[in-house]
């Protein structure tokens, strides 16, 4: 079967499967080409909407579905590459870590979301309006359900 060919009853899993990592790789692709080359496919854990600016690195991995052992390697790569620092949090915890965007993460997360508004526009083209303002709404409907924990 080719991958544009539907099983006879596609599950949902695979159905938001696809089209989000189609999504990874294209921002990976653009970002690669506007310059930001040392970002690789693995780092979209950490650059994912809504960002990791002013969280802490659990949280990240929480949201990721991920250890913290493995979100704090992808960290401390992309603390390496420029484009976050982890500082202490507000809270006197000197524990406690706060991630937070450099210049350059800054700049690349400023593309991260002109990338994600031209796939919208793109999608909407594809669908119509009516469809794609449909598919937005009902993704909100789930992001804030029961069924996202």
């Amino acid at each position: 079967m080719s991958r544009l060919e539907l099983p006879e009853e596609p599950l949902v899993g695979a159905l938001l499967r696809l089209p989000a990592q189609a999504i990874h790789r294209r921002i990976i692709a653009e970002l690669n080409r506007a310059g930001f080359r040392t970002l690789r496919l693995p780092h979209m854990a950490v650059l994912q909407y809504p960002g990791p600016d002013g969280y802490r690195p659990g949280e990240l991995a929480e949201r990721a579905g991920m250890s913290k052992q493995a979100m704090n390697q992808l960290l401390r790569s992309l603390e390496r590459l420029g484009y976050l620092r982890r500082s202490s949090g507000a809270d006197g915890d000197g524990r406690a870590r706060i991630v937070r965007f450099t210049k350059r993460g800054q700049a690349a997360w400023t593309k991260v979301y002109e990338i994600l508004r031209e796939i919208e526009k793109e999608w909407r083209r594809t669908l119509g309006d009516a469809d794609f303002d449909r598919l937005k709404k009902l993704l909100c409907e789930v992001w804030v359900s029961d069924l996202v924990p």
